[in-house]
């Protein structure tokens, strides 16, 4: 087990930058990011309110500073678009909390949260005074059946008999009651006839057809199709996905992965087209920004979205990862389940989030992409912890900790020692009961 010396504390300290409020906090992180095009902002939970307020924080000075117009999300396209086009003044939504109304799919408070509906709103404002354009996009590949009603409805205006073919071709989905896994599961096992050769010919012939479209509909014709765009391409790499997910957990997250690495490259194309490099920031999970290569999880043969962007962009990516030692959480205890109010245990002795915590520094952060003391102290692997959108506290070590060395996977990291649960927009009744107060650690 990786010790804790009072040599690799003050290596820590010395090169530490405290987070307290101040309008200047992230002055030197800013200077870290220097000219990067995309800012990977991290978070060890799905459910931690100052993860999504420090990332709104952040955010907001590379858009007000940086010139950053895009902020790309671990959610789905369809879900974010309609998010996107209130932030930039368009579709009927009259307010952020309406906007975000599409974020039904558990989990819900992901997106729908106090934290994300105040920046949402930000950003509409800033926009609005601005006279700029700064979007919100979704990254993931969950959304296989809005997406093909998004592709359908784009068709059925700007092509009619393309969309009717695409209808026939979609219609290999009809059997499985809107249950991607359902379908997953019998097409993986033989069960069924794969839907694969119909996603990709209905992409195709969008794609084979894109400049007609563009040509006649209206002034926004090019956003248009490049959104029902990418809603065929997450219908053919969903359906992929599926198949997959029943084959082993490193192929579906490869793929997954593959997709948002996919979407945000093609969505930098998409915003550059004035000639003018897109600077776009992403919102994920750190097990997707963090370089799976510094972990035990690339070493079984995963990759993740980090990995992805600095092999594809170098110097122009900046990784910056969030932890926290101990507080609450919003989570879940099984798949599809409420939202729950729970508490986050102690990080474990032999974690980064147990040194982060025992250098008595409260909230900070710290830089470790250039060679010096604290990036040579964090070197040593160490346990650290990832909580999802389920937290088990009771299999607190199987289910929640990998090794990894904290250097080489971010350029940055920033801790937050105590933390508080992020706030549904929707609470249930349990969320508010809260968690009893454990007995730790025998729970008697």
């Amino acid at each position: 087990m990786a010790t804790i010396t009072d040599a690799t504390l003050d290596a820590i300290r010395s090169q530490a930058v405290a987070v307290t409020g101040a309008a200047g906090d992230y002055d030197a992180l800013l200077d870290l990011v220097g000219n990067a095009r995309f800012v990977l902002l991290g978070e060890a939970t799905h459910g931690t309110h100052e993860f999504y307020a420090e990332r709104a924080r952040i955010t907001r000075r590379l858009i007000e500073e940086k010139g950053f117009t895009a902020v790309a999300v671990e959610a789905d396209w369809p879900d974010a678009y309609r998010v996107n086009r209130y932030v930039r003044g368009q579709g009927q939504d009259p307010d952020a909390r309406t906007a975000l109304s599409g974020f039904e799919r558990f989990p819900a408070w992901m997106w729908r949260n106090t934290a994300v509906l105040e920046f949402v709103e930000w950003l509409h404002g800033h926009n609005a005074s601005a006279g700029t354009g700064a979007g919100f996009y979704g990254l993931d590949l969950y959304s296989l059946y809005t997406s093909i009603h998004e592709v359908l409805g784009y068709l059925d205006r700007v092509d009619p008999a393309a969309a009717r073919e695409a209808r026939r071709r979609y219609a290999c989905f009809d059997h499985y009651d809107r249950d991607s896994q359902q379908y997953g599961y019998a097409a993986s096992f033989g069960m069924s006839e794969s839907c694969e050769q119909g996603v990709m010919a209905a992409l195709h012939d969008l794609q084979q057809r894109g400049f007609d479209y563009m040509q006649g509909d209206g002034i926004d014709a090019e956003d248009a199709y490049f959104c029902a765009q990418q809603n065929a391409r997450l219908v053919k790499n969903a359906e992929e996905y599926y198949r997959t997910m029943f084959r082993g957990r490193v192929s579906s997250w490869n793929l997954r992965d593959s997709h948002m690495a996919e979407t945000l490259d093609a969505l930098a194309r998409h915003l550059s087209r004035d000639g003018k490099p897109a600077r776009i920031v992403v919102w994920e999970h750190n097990s997707h920004i963090g370089d799976a290569r510094a972990t035990e999880i690339g070493r079984m043969g995963e990759w993740n979205v980090g990995e992805l962007a600095r092999k594809a962009y170098g110097q122009d990516t900046c990784l910056i990862g969030f932890s926290t030692y101990e507080g609450r959480v919003t989570a879940a205890s099984e798949w599809d389940g409420p939202a729950e109010h729970k508490h986050v245990r102690p990080g474990l002795a032999g974690s980064y989030e147990h040194l982060l915590h025992s250098t008595g520094l409260g909230d900070f952060y710290v830089p470790l992409r250039d060679p010096g003391p604290a990036r040579d102290a964090l070197m040593e692997g160490r346990l650290e912890r990832a909580i999802g959108v389920l937290y088990l506290p009771r299999t607190e070590r199987q289910s929640h900790y990998f090794m990894a060395q904290l250097p080489r996977q971010f350029d940055a990291v920033i801790h937050f020692d105590r933390t508080t649960a992020v706030v549904p927009l929707d609470p249930t009744s349990g969320w508010h009961s809260s968690e009893p107060p454990e007995t730790y650690p025998q729970g008697l």
